[in-house]
């Protein structure tokens, strides 16, 4: 398999989590992704479990596909180095604020004149226009300002983060769209292109899809938020046994169900008529819904919504996603036998291309590849000598040489 995006260079200096998982992606589809890294590197080496320090459990789950060098940007040595890395790459990418960046010389008018086709991505908090710009961001100050945890309020009762890390995860997918749109268009206009992705609009933007709902019209026509999915009784439903979650959508769905049930006289209800009768009175049929739901087993409703055709499915755990057989028979997973840390288990690339996974490689040491990098864009040994002087080669507290 040709990896698309083979011969496009990445200069990644984004940290975390956001920034990582779009880079990630980037390598995923066959990008030459650098992560140039601090001395002491990307925090989350050291977020969550390890067995070899500097390779903890959130590291490796962003970072793969990549290569690291460690460079000191407060020394001269290590901002020359970068900016020859930027000479050589398609790509620039930050989550650093612009005002540190301007300090060092790495904003985008800096780096454009450098390499006019430069796609230069700034992966910020807030747009930098507005009165937010510059401000300090990550996930939970993201779901407060967005609207998550007031939707889970409006659900729940009580305001409440979305168990993951979505603002994150959602923007470092939008990035890498972003990214990959500037790689295309460049081709035609021949020229650099800067790309900024703000988490706040973007998650602003992904909670507005169905919760603008009546004031996507001036005047607006109804109450923000889309009801169905705020409803309270919106959860998996409790069988006899246990929980299945049930999904009847359509009118034939709602129909087939209700004859099973022994009520087809709801049929005709003018309250269930149709998906907009549906969402109007979301709630009493939800509480119909689950009432029925409570004198079956688990595995009963789960045979009858398959003949039926109505979607439906059992809770799974985490645990259970080891062991789930669509998984294991996909190939999702993708194991590693590494030297040092022994067995490592990570989900694989989620999409096929021409019917394959594209490959995964254990992601990176801190500094690993410093050496091998620094050559293919030109020094030589005088010159690599001169920057491990200049102290951001330093060996640090794991254990590495960052120049690899």
């Amino acid at each position: 398999m040709i990896a698309p995006l083979s011969g496009i260079r990445v200069i990644d200096l984004t940290t975390v989590a956001m920034g990582p998982l779009a880079s990630q992606w980037l390598g995923d589809l066959g990008a030459d992704v650098i992560k140039v890294e601090a001395p002491e590197g990307d925090s989350t080496r050291r977020t969550g479990p390890a067995i070899e320090q500097g390779m903890a459990a959130l590291f490796i789950s962003t970072n793969r596909n990549k290569r690291s060098i460690a460079l000191d940007l407060k020394t001269d040595a290590g901002r020359d180095a970068l900016l020859s890395l930027i000479d050589s790459a398609d790509v620039f990418m930050h989550n650093i604020r612009p005002q540190k960046l301007a300090g060092l010389g790495l904003g985008h008018v800096e780096l454009l004149k450098r390499n006019p086709k430069l796609v230069y991505a700034g992966l910020h908090g807030f747009g930098e226009s507005g009165p937010y710009g510059g401000k300090p961001a990550y996930d939970d100050i993201i779901q407060a300002l967005s609207g998550c945890a007031d939707l889970m309020g409006k659900q729940n009762g009580v305001p409440g983060y979305y168990p993951s890390i979505i603002a994150d995860k959602t923007t470092g997918l939008i990035a890498a769209i972003a990214i990959l749109s500037a790689i295309i268009g460049r081709q035609s206009s021949g020229e650099g292109v800067v790309v900024e992705i703000p988490m706040f609009e973007c998650m602003t933007a992904f909670n507005l899809v169905e919760h603008l709902y009546g004031h996507i019209f001036n005047p607006p026509v109804a109450p923000l938020g889309y009801p169905r999915v705020l409803s309270k009784d919106r959860r998996p439903l409790r069988t006899r046994d246990g929980y299945v979650c049930m999904m009847p959508y359509t009118d034939s769905h709602w129909r087939a169900f209700f004859k099973e049930v022994g009520a087809s006289e709801l049929i005709d209800d003018p309250r269930f008529s149709s998906i907009g009768d549906r969402t109007q009175h979301i709630d009493e049929l939800y509480k119909i819904l689950s009432s029925y739901l409570l004198q079956r087993d688990s595995f009963d409703w789960l045979t009858v919504c398959e003949k039926l055709g109505i979607p439906a499915a059992p809770i799974r755990s985490l645990d259970d996603l080891l062991k789930d057989q669509h998984l294991e028979e996909v190939n999702f997973f993708q194991s590693y036998d590494d030297q040092s840390i022994g067995g490592i288990c990570t989900p694989g690339v989620p999409i096929l291309i021409n019917g394959e996974r594209p490959k995964s490689r254990i992601p990176p040491r801190l500094g690993e590849h410093g050496r091998e990098i620094l050559q293919e864009i030109g020094y030589d040994q005088e010159k690599l000598n001169r920057l491990l002087r200049s102290g951001t080669a330093q060996r640090e507290k794991m254990g590495s040489s960052p120049l690899g």
